[in-house]
């Protein structure tokens, strides 16, 4: 017998495989949510009864002997496909565009006379009106929703085109090749080289996630190496990314994300859709998906979020556990779910929001209760500001929207709040987010307030009630930075999210968004005639150092103020911890005249409290007597840890062998303990792993590595350290790989 046969028109019942639970009675046989399960199609269907003596031979008719799948890198298909950065063995392509493969028949193959067709299954449960069977035919006469055509007949060999619709299921799809005898259908045995995967394809205008800009193609698609941006507004740190979306395992470990959801296969398809559900698989929240988000410090179960150097250990650790990684804060949820859209294909980036907004309730403010003497209640100030958020935007077309709200969406798998029950938000469209069009799927409103809420003072008295004191309209939402294209360094986006602060736009936007139900505070309370302004301050983690306030006296009258000072280490998500400052001096101020109130900081009374973004937040507030106006303001402090050393030996050249060395110098007094540091670079450098269990104050660290790079072009070798005392250090170093 052959290596081949079945029908290319209509596939025969799969083999049933087990179910949850029993649904006899109502499912017609299980439900189609694995990408890793196929169905087992026989050999050979006959047409016809058997005989006295059986079926008929089909060995007189045409035989095939090979199929060539044009799958090695250096090929046709993964190179006009851009998939040759995988690193798979099998056959990678993308959807709505042509690829090509080579059938060897058992002899001259013979257009009016012999019949075949190339038949691809995904799925367990394949069917042809679901899309999850399609037969391809190569006769003009006879055309699927696959286009296929013959391109090339020479001797036994014939090479045919596949052209994948632009809206069929993304995922791992079985290949068969059928022959169509007058008694039978023979098909070829299931093998696993010939099992191939279909992406998404934003080069195809048709496509759903189509972008027409090749720059932001490569940038959002195929670069590996990313910079998140983390820090303070006025002080922006980077944090470099190895998403690594080309690693051997990344691209099966990203659709088994979507089995373990339980997705339908028929969904899959669906950009829309496939973003929602990886949006709630990508925190393990309510669905036992890939992180556990952990803001507490305490990180002795698993990984510090800070020391994670890329996404590539963890998606295959959720792989081949099936359990959630330990641990992940928002950079990480991001940096991890921009390796799953772009290896799907799915056009992609890490957006960060300084001064994020968390709205729980939809009034657009977040409330800051001061007492009566202006000292900040933080027993009922129960509101945070996030000093950053990162999530991501993804690119696609938008059909459930009106013409115009397609492009860039924002999708967050950070577990903040529910949408449909489960800890998910978006995709949610740029273009409505600016507009005020927040009644728009998929949570609008709570994107909106992120980037739009305003800050609101209130001065509680004795019977409490509340009276409005100040409202800050410009703090939330104060820059969102992305990197940009093809360089290292960040772009300005902000302009897509809001129109200008206090613009006639901006005022009509929010207006848009009242209709909706979002509930702003209108009222403009009178301001104090006394100014008070913090210094921007850039300082090292260890370091002693000055505040400097200065408070302004605008009137002709003498001023005094009953001021609160009060520092306190404070939780990126602007959750407080330890407070190390709180004074109580009594300021005064001549007429038009300003004073300076200096405050010294010493580092024995933060180091010992610090958290892993090393965060310190002022806040000032104070009452002036004789009008019992409240003067405000805060301050966040970023202090600046210790930086690895990267260095490399050499001129870096493909499969030959170099070093890397790490270096870092304990800069304080006291030791660090359980010390790790991660290191991996895209393209030369898997991530690697040493721990140390003691550097002493003042002592050194080395640690030296050989690699050898895989592929030629510019890439870079990132390093971080981490320990209980000390988090957030990191280095890098930069390389040009030659052929």
């Amino acid at each position: 017998m052959s290596d081949t046969s079945a029908t290319p028109t209509s596939p025969p019942a799969p083999t049933p495989t087990p179910s949850k639970g029993n649904r006899r009675g109502r499912k017609a046989g299980p439900a189609d949510n694995s990408n890793s399960e196929f169905a087992n199609f026989p050999e050979v269907e006959y047409f016809i009864a058997p005989g006295p003596r059986g079926y008929p031979p089909l060995t007189e008719f045409l035989d095939i002997w090979d199929v060539d799948m044009i799958r090695r890198i250096d090929e046709s298909n993964k190179l006009e496909h851009h998939t040759e950065l995988y690193n798979s063995e099998n056959l990678i392509v993308r959807r709505g565009q042509e690829f090509q493969i080579k059938l060897t028949f058992n002899r001259p193959y013979k257009p009016d006379e012999d019949k075949f067709a190339v038949e691809f299954t995904i799925g367990s449960s394949p069917q042809f009106s679901k899309g999850t069977y399609i037969p391809v035919f190569f006769t003009k006469e006879r055309q699927s929703s696959w286009a296929g055509r013959a391109i090339a007949n020479s001797d036994n060999i014939v090479t045919v085109g596949i052209t994948p619709a632009t809206n069929c299921i993304v995922g791992k799809y079985n290949l068969y090749v059928a022959v169509v005898t007058p008694y039978g259908v023979r098909r070829t045995r299931p093998d696993k080289s010939r099992e191939m995967y279909i992406l998404f394809n934003p080069w195809a205008k048709d496509d759903a996630v189509f972008l027409d800009d090749e720059m932001e193609r490569q940038e959002c698609v195929m670069n590996e190496m990313g910079i998140i941006y983390h820090g303070a507004y006025n002080d922006v740190a980077e944090r470099s990314w190895n998403y690594g979306q080309f690693n051997y395992g990344v691209l099966d470990a990203c659709l088994f994300i979507l089995d373990h959801s339980e997705m339908p296969i028929i969904n899959r398809g669906d950009p829309v859709k496939v973003t929602r559900q990886a949006s709630a698989m990508m925190n393990s929240q309510d669905d036992n998906g890939v992180l556990v988000g952990d803001w507490s410090g305490d990180y002795i179960y698993g990984v510090s979020p800070t020391s994670w150097t890329g996404s590539t250990d963890i998606l295959i650790s959720y792989a081949r556990s099936k359990a959630p990684v330990r641990y992940a804060q928002c950079w990480v949820y991001a940096g991890v779910f921009n390796t799953f859209l772009r290896c799907l294909g799915i056009p992609s980036r890490v957006v960060t929001n300084f001064f994020s907004a968390h709205d729980n309730d939809g009034n657009l403010k977040t409330d800051i209760i001061l007492d009566e003497n202006g000292k900040i209640d933080k027993n009922r100030t129960r509101d945070s500001v996030w000093n950053y958020h990162c999530w991501n935007e993804c690119y696609m077309s938008r059909p459930d929207l009106p013409q115009g709200y397609g492009g860039w969406q924002i999708v967050d798998a950070t577990p903040q709040e529910t949408s449909d029950g489960m800890y998910r938000c978006g995709p949610a469209s740029v273009h409505a987010i600016k507009h005020g069009e927040i009644c728009f799927p998929y949570d609008a409103a709570f994107v909106f307030a992120e980037v739009n809420s305003d800050v609101v003072f209130y001065s509680r008295r004795r019977d409490g009630t509340l009276d409005l004191v100040k409202v800050n309209r410009t703090h939330i939402g104060r820059m969102v930075l992305t990197k940009a294209p093809g360089e290292e360094t960040r772009r300005d986006i902000t302009s897509q999210y809001k129109f200008p602060e206090g613009s006639a736009e901006e005022r009509t936007v929010l207006e848009k968004a009242e209709e909706y139900g979002c509930k702003r505070v209108k009222d403009n309370p009178s301001l104090a005639d006394v100014d008070l302004t913090l210094p921007t301050l850039e300082i090292s983690v260890g370091d002693d150092f000055e505040l400097d306030l200065e408070f302004v006296n605008h009137t002709k009258e003498k001023r005094t103020v009953a001021a609160y000072i009060s520092g306190s280490v404070v939780y990126y998500t602007g959750v407080s911890g330890h407070e190390f400052l709180f004074r109580t001096p009594t300021v005064q101020i001549g007429p038009q005249k300003s004073v300076k109130e200096l405050v010294q900081i010493e580092s024995k009374k933060y180091m010992q409290h610090l958290v892993e973004q090393c965060n310190l937040n002022f806040i000032v507030t104070g009452k002036i007597k004789g009008t019992g106006k409240i003067v405000t303001a805060t301050k966040l402090v970023t202090l600046h840890n210790p930086k690895l050393t990267v260095e490399v030996s050499g001129n870096a050249k493909v499969n030959e062998e170099m070093m890397v060395t790490v270096e870092f110098t304990n800069p304080f007094s006291f030791s660090l303990e359980d010390v790790n540091v991660r290191m991996e670079g895209p393209g030369v450098m898997l991530p690697r792993r040493k721990t140390f269990s003691l550097i002493l104050g003042g002592s050194h660290l080395t640690w030296t590595e050989l690699f050898s790079p895989q592929r030629p072009g510019k890439t870079r070798i990132i390093a971080t350290l981490d320990c209980p005392s000390l988090r957030q250090v990191d280095g890098q170093v930069s390389l040009t790989v030659e052929p």
